[in-house]
């Protein structure tokens, strides 16, 4: 339920109705607005003919029910889109976010490469995976603490706020002491014991959607993240599983439309998984953007050929460069960053 107050509702007011919310069974989630305050009633099991009963509640205009079961997450909620600030960027701010880097940190010296030659590009964050979920149990791994600390030390040098991926409960805490953001992977999208202790983790999570997810499977996995206490969430659409097979995946861009108006949460694009083919990357970035993504996660690598892991959809630091280039004249916005 959504409880609308009259715009010239006391706190005493306000504070009553947050009460009952609570006795009916119920959590209550205050958003104050420049012109009136708005409080949601989230939960199960609780008492919703009492809640309804709250019309009749001094300081109450309308008692309004949200019809989607994605609660917190809906724009029924939050009519304005969140903007969630780390360091100097922000994601859902106007601007497009850029986020590149490697697919996998394979060594210090490729994670530097990499992070000055996006930086000078003009990218406002770097991606790196220092644990990988790989298909095949032979393909890289990843190097785990070792590849922690060179995002460490990148960040360092570049400035560049750190996106890597937590792949297991027990990482959480390691991988929250290293990077800015967590990644939820595809594969862990549903993986709700993961979610749950996310949700009390002070780092943003940036959740991407799984293959065969639905959009409300989606939005319902974000759910989990804010209802544990962690609203600082980005969703990101990285591509489904059609009968395509010409592509890794098709990328879904009428997805980020749809959840830009079911959702307040920012949404990113991922070109790189969503085709799985560099020659693509470029038109489905600027696609993207067009969709209403609030930015793009790339995928770039100093030598493709020799990426230990997704080489076939990285972008060498020239054609990133470019694509940055071709971005700044897209007339919907202009990227964050600007190259040095």
């Amino acid at each position: 339920m959504l409880i609308n107050m009259k715009p010239d509702a006391t706190q005493k007011e306000i504070t009553h109705v947050i009460e009952r919310i609570k006795e009916c069974g119920y959590q209550a989630h205050t958003i104050q607005g420049n012109e009136r305050t708005v409080i949601g009633a989230v939960g199960l099991n609780g008492r919703g003919a009492e809640l309804e009963a709250l019309q009749a509640a001094p300081g109450v205009e309308t008692v309004v029910p949200i019809t989607h079961p994605f609660k917190l997450v809906s724009r029924q909620l939050r009519p304005r889109g969140t903007v969630i600030d780390v360091g100097k960027v922000r994601l859902g701010g106007g601007d497009p976010v850029v986020i590149a880097g490697p697919c996998s940190v394979e060594s210090r010296e490729q994670l530097l490469e990499t992070a000055r030659a996006v930086k000078a590009a003009g990218a406002n964050m770097l991606r790196g995976g220092a644990y990988k979920p790989r298909t095949s149990p032979y393909d890289f791994q990843g190097l785990g603490i070792e590849a922690l600390e060179f995002l460490k030390k990148a960040r360092a040098e570049t400035g560049l706020p750190v996106v890597t991926e937590v792949m297991s409960e027990t990482d959480v805490d390691v991988v929250a002491e290293y990077a800015d953001v967590l990644q939820v992977g595809a594969r862990n999208m549903q993986n709700f014991s993961l979610l749950r202790i996310l949700a009390q983790v002070p780092r943003p999570i940036l959740l991407k959607r799984r293959p065969s997810a639905t959009v409300k499977e989606w939005l319902l996995a974000a759910e989990y993240l804010l209802s544990g206490g962690n609203e600082r969430v980005v969703l990101c659409e990285r591509g489904i599983k059609t009968f395509e097979t010409e592509t890794r995946n098709t990328l879904d861009l009428s997805a980020i439309a749809l959840v830009k108006e079911l959702s307040h949460l920012p949404v990113l694009a991922d070109p790189s998984h969503g085709t799985g083919r560099r020659s693509l990357v470029p038109a489905m970035s600027k696609a993207a953007l067009s969709a209403g993504a609030d930015g793009l996660i790339i995928e770039v690598h100093p030598c493709p050929e020799r990426a230990l892991s997704d080489g076939p959809q990285s972008l060498d630091l020239p054609s990133f460069a470019g694509l940055m280039r071709e971005l700044r004249l897209l007339p919907i916005a202009t990227p964050v960053g600007e190259a040095a």
